[in-house]
């Protein structure tokens, strides 16, 4: 799977798994509805169901999706939150994506 396609593959990924979380949240801490929480199961069902699609073993998928999950998470942080993330979530947001990387694309022996 190209670069591009697992890197999108990740992030609606990871939107899903946030979605899962950020409604249940709604409806414990900000008095919503809980009805919220159908549409939350089932974007965590999605979650789960997105994260088989990786050609990788799971392992190592989980490991990359962590940094994806990061990013996207300060980018939620600030168009759905509002909250400008700063300099620290930036840098912490950098060094999760080069996680990412070597543990996602780096070169693999033939075993």
């Amino acid at each position: 799977m190209e670069p591009v396609k697992v890197l999108a593959l990740f992030v609606v990924t990871a939107i899903a798994e946030i979605v899962g979380c950020y409604l249940p949240y709604l409806w414990l801490k900000r008095d919503g509805s809980i009805l919220l929480l159908l549409p939350a199961a089932a974007a965590l069902a999605a979650f789960v169901w997105l994260l088989t699609l990786h050609p990788h073993v799971a392992g190592r998928t989980y490991a990359a999706y962590g940094g994806i999950y990061i990013v996207v998470a300060l980018a939620w942080l600030f168009l759905v939150q509002r909250i400008v993330p700063d300099r620290w979530d930036l840098i912490g947001g950098a060094v999760t994506l080069a996680g990412m990387a070597i543990i996602y694309f780096g070169p693999r022996s033939a075993a």
